[in-house]
């Protein structure tokens, strides 16, 4: 079956850094979209970026872009995500989800689906 697990996750302080990682497994990877989404603590989740099967970036949430990037990595069946000059509003789980979705903000568990568990990123001073 799907498997997506994150890494990468942790606290940095304001204007950090931090490279996150998903590894896919169960699917042909190189076949599949990938998205990067997050949700803070009682917010929506939101989608922060979409890769391309082959690569190509499709959507930057307009709150990250020019600092974050997504890249990817057929064959090592992974994605990852560069974040740099971090603010306190990125702080959140972010996942890796497999495929496109065609909203930007959701509700509930069912969303942006199948999705890893996530890894928690904290930014503060």
């Amino acid at each position: 079956q799907v498997q997506l697990v994150e890494s990468g996750g942790g606290w940095v302080q304001p204007g950090g850094s931090l490279r996150l990682s998903c590894v896919a497994s169960g699917f042909t990877f190189s076949d599949d979209a990938m998205s990067w989404v997050r949700q803070a603590p009682g917010k929506r989740f939101e989608l922060v970026a979409d890769i391309s099967d082959s690569g190509t970036i499709t959507y930057y949430s307009p709150s990250v872009k020019g600092r974050f990037t997504a890249s990817r990595d057929n064959a090592k069946s992974m994605i990852n995500l560069q974040m740099n000059n971090l603010k306190p509003e990125d702080t959140a789980v972010y996942y890796c989800a497999k495929g496109r979705e065609t909203y930007f903000y959701c509700n509930g568990d069912d969303c942006f689906t199948p999705r890893g568990p996530g890894t928690q990123v904290t930014v503060s001073s």
